[in-house]
């Protein structure tokens, strides 16, 4: 599926399917006004008898003469129509579409007169929103001619005041689906080994990439006890996977960012529940959002350097397994008394995010799918954010608002810090049930003194259900940052 900007007006779209949005009792817009006298006809015979009224996600199809479908949206009250409407709305009738014979669908959606939504904002809500509905997972299929899924082609309404928003969107949904894709890629396949090698094509295609990798050996050699101990129990060996990107002057600090890439998790010896434990799979959707990031800055060209670190390791239960009681030397010389095998990814994180401070990165952000208390604490509609520094978190919290990928601040206090003393180590790998995702963000934080850093847990939003799998989130949000920062140069 390809995503492309269009001038045309919509009378004179050839698309298989032409998208109109009017809000409620709205009979006419600058759209139908365009069209023939006969579809002038249809539209009003719809209203007259009250099979349209634009309430919100309401939908009906009218015919041209050519057979070209002309689809009409309800947008509902224009003042309730928010942000989360228009993306649910343009989601639904483009997942509609991609059900149908359409191979082509043009959208009009963003270009009406909102009152809570400035244009730059829906122009990039109706093209994430008209991306995802369209992506469809065929990687390991083998009846790739689904019938059912023709759709390849998807038209976003332009003008001068909103096509440089087009633009963005688009390279964030290429992100985007690069981030789909590593999360629902079976973890047979998306191995440490694979993911390597996905970011090396990735650096391979571009003159302002560069990519190091760390083996098994290196990181041993370097001291890394921390990462190598969760991976020492699987066949597959780890890799700390290097991505830099040089799209400023070459004396600006790098923003790093880094990547829980755990491509399997199955607890350790602390061995997860049976049940479900196939969607542990999507547990290096850190490390595939930070790639996706990454891919969306080098498709956009944005004025900044970047690094993203990957440390890729698969978490199992062996006879070589690490074990709780075991006190661990990390990369930074501080201990770590393991208490459970299955609070893997921040031990993976506290040595990448040492290393990564060695690049002396104007900022360090990490990204993981950390705990299910996140999940507890804000659902599915907020990933958390974590940090010390100051106007950080409001950063994040605008690039969130920005693009619908939105983030919620939880505390770093010190009087959590204590629930990670234990006598045996300068700390313990858990905090206990109270506060678990602060805990985990405390824990980090250990790694990170002196340094501008912010610690994003996504459990809640990097996949949904085993139906739609990885989200892609939230690669919108952390790549309007980076915008963001490039643009603050």
């Amino acid at each position: 599926m390809s995503l492309h900007a269009t001038e045309h007006p919509a009378h004179q779209n050839q698309a298989d399917q032409v998208v109109i949005g009017l809000f409620k009792d709205q009979k006419t817009n600058q759209h139908t006004e365009s069209f023939s006298d006969e579809l002038k006809k249809q539209i009003a015979d719809r209203f007259n008898n009250k099979d349209f009224t634009g309430r919100s996600g309401q939908q009906v199809t009218l015919y041209n003469q050519n057979g070209q479908q002309v689809v009409l949206i309800g947008l509902g009250d224009n003042d309730d129509c928010s942000a989360t409407a228009l993306y649910d709305t343009t989601h639904k009738v483009v997942s509609a579409a991609a059900g149908s014979r359409c191979q082509s669908v043009a959208l009009y959606l963003n270009d009406n007169d909102f009152n809570n939504i400035d244009t730059e904002q829906a122009t990039k809500l109706v093209t994430l929103a008209a991306s995802h509905a369209a992506y469809r997972y065929e990687d390991t299929k083998s009846f790739k001619d689904d019938n059912k899924h023709t759709l390849d082609r998807i038209e976003v309404a332009t003008n001068e005041n909103n096509s440089e928003a087009f633009r963005l969107a688009a390279g964030m949904a290429k992100g985007i689906n690069a981030t789909r894709h590593l999360g629902n890629y079976p973890p047979n396949l998306c191995t440490p080994k694979y993911m390597a090698k996905f970011a090396t094509d990735i650096a391979h295609n571009d003159d302002n990439c560069d990519i190091d990798i760390l083996d098994k050996k290196q990181m041993k050699k370097m001291g890394m006890g921390a990462l190598l101990a969760v991976a020492q129990g699987s066949h597959n060996k780890p890799r700390l996977i290097v991505l830099s990107y040089n799209g400023a002057d070459k004396d600006d600090d790098p923003i790093a960012l880094v990547g829980k890439g755990i491509t399997f998790d199955t607890g350790g010896i602390s061995l997860k529940p049976g049940a479900n434990m196939d969607e542990m799979k999507y547990d290096m959707c850190g490390a595939a959002s930070v790639i996706g990031a990454f891919v969306a800055a080098v498709e956009l060209k944005l004025p900044i350097n970047l690094k993203v670190f990957v440390p890729a390791v698969e978490n199992m239960p062996d006879g070589k397994a690490y074990r709780p009681g075991d006190v661990i030397t990390s990369y930074s010389g501080q201990t770590i008394e393991v208490l459970n095998t299955d609070a893997e990814g921040r031990m993976i994180l506290c040595d990448t995010l040492t290393y990564a401070q060695e690049f002396n990165p104007e900022v360090v952000v990490d990204m993981a799918t950390l705990t299910g208390a996140c999940v507890v604490a804000l659902g599915h509609n907020a990933a958390a954010v974590m940090t010390k520094t100051d106007g950080l978190y409001e950063e994040f919290k605008t690039a969130g608002e920005q693009t619908h990928d939105r983030v919620w601040e939880l505390p770093l206090w010190d009087e959590y810090q204590k629930q990670l003393d234990t006598s045996f180590a300068d700390m313990k790998n858990i905090g206990g049930a109270p506060a678990g995702t602060i805990t985990a963000g405390c824990f980090l934080s250990r790694f990170t003194k002196g340094q501008k850093w912010a610690h994003i847990d996504i459990a809640g939003v990097a996949w949904k259900d085993k139906k739609e799998g990885a989200t892609g989130r939230p690669v919108a949000m952390l790549t309007q940052y980076l915008i963001n920062k490039g643009i603050a140069k």
